[in-house]
């Protein structure tokens, strides 16, 4: 294959496990999702919510449930999506929202750059809440 400029042409590849920015233009930033123990069911503690931002999901393979709160100050009730791959899934400013991820998954994010944990808090969950998370994923994936 021929080398292009990297002026004319960024090419970006991610194979490590959770979240990392690939890349960051103007006012928007694209990052890739995939497995982390740290989002089994078991072990989420917190939901956020971004502040001043739509976040966008795309499933590119594996499994992910993307988990969402009831749009208050506290979260009232959680639900769960099982994603379908190449669906665009966009979650609105504000909304509380997690997420599981099987072991082979990638997932694509597209979000403002200005994201920072300045402008998304997290909350964190009740005892019934994080069960709740794990009972989601049992019905979604029969686990």
């Amino acid at each position: 294959m021929k080398n292009i400029d990297e002026h004319l042409l960024e090419i970006h590849n991610y194979e490590g496990t959770g979240y990392k920015p690939l890349i960051d233009y103007d006012k928007w930033r694209v990052a890739i999702l995939r497995y982390s123990d740290e989002l089994l069911p078991k072990r989420i503690i917190t939901m956020q919510r971004h502040n001043e931002t739509d976040e966008v999901f795309v499933l590119l393979e594996g499994r992910c449930i993307l988990f969402i709160g009831e749009v208050n100050d506290t979260i009232t009730s959680i639900t769960g999506i099982d994603l379908e791959p190449q669906k665009i899934y966009n979650v609105k400013r504000g909304v509380w929202h997690s997420h599981t991820l099987s072991n082979d998954a990638s997932v694509l994010i597209v979000e403002n750059r200005d994201t920072t944990n300045q402008n998304s808090p997290k909350k964190f969950l009740n005892d019934d809440q994080r069960q709740r998370l794990i009972e989601i994923t049992r019905e979604l994936w029969q686990a």
